[in-house]
């Protein structure tokens, strides 16, 4: 495990662009493991500035998403994929075809995980997964008591994500109580993982997942096992790790 502790989220979203072009100059069809919320837009933003410097191409770049809100359809607002069209795809020239984010309206949930594990195996598996983490060690939609050996199923939300998550609707009754996402044994599959964190707000979690026992309590303790992760931390969300990195 790999720890790297930058002065400010500028710092840390330019990082972590620099991982991700790195992957796509080294094998421009790629597989990108990419994530939602907050932390990694600004990233988005620096690889849609590297693409629109002639720096980067995503022409043949392939994506899977981590998670999507059960029953929000693609055009909705707060939907994932909503979010990757608005924040990256629509801004680069990825072919969309090759853009991939679970189906939260499937009518068989179970038999549309099953083909998104199929085609993640059937692509080669994902070179570089990203992730954020939640305040309580979530990733992706893990949340605690989530297995090391799960893979992309429906899951029930808690309320201590659905709360964080109801900045982001109207109101707390509007987020969506269940999700589709990979599970941990999917995200651990990827060849190299980069977590990105920022704010005080996730120095106790990050703490726990670099330094604390592996638990199924800290679901992002589990990337311990992964043989190439890197932390990618503003110094607020490092601000509690003990060790000198």
């Amino acid at each position: 495990m790999e720890i790297i502790i930058l002065n400010s989220a500028e710092e840390m979203s330019k990082k972590g662009a620099e991982i991700v072009a790195a992957a796509v100059k080294r094998n421009p069809k790629a597989v990108l493991g990419l994530a939602t919320g907050g932390t990694p837009v600004k990233m988005y933003a620096e690889l849609i500035k590297l693409y629109k410097n002639g720096v980067l191409d995503f022409k043949k770049a392939r994506t899977f998403n981590l998670d999507e809100y059960v029953g929000l359809p693609g055009t909705h607002d707060q939907s994932y994929r909503y979010f990757m069209n608005e924040n990256l795809f629509n801004h680069i020239n990825i072919n969309k075809k090759n853009t991939n984010v679970p189906d939260g309206l499937a009518k068989d949930i179970e038999k549309s995980c099953a083909a998104y594990e199929a085609k993640i195996n059937a692509w080669g598996g994902i070179d570089l997964q990203v992730l954020g983490i939640g305040s309580n060690g979530h990733i992706a939609f893990n949340e605690p008591l989530s297995g090391i050996m799960t893979r992309t199923r429906k899951v029930a939300i808690s309320q201590r994500t659905i709360t964080d998550n109801a900045r982001f609707f109207k109101s707390m009754n509007e987020v969506p109580k269940t999700a589709v996402t990979m599970g941990i044994g999917t995200i651990l599959k990827a060849k190299k993982i980069i977590l990105l964190a920022s704010g005080s707000n996730k120095a106790d979690v990050i703490a726990a997942a670099v330094e604390g026992p592996i638990t199924h309590l800290i679901p992002a303790s589990f990337l311990q096992f992964h043989p190439d992760t890197v932390f990618v931390l503003e110094k607020e969300a490092a601000s509690k790790l003990k060790g000198k990195y």
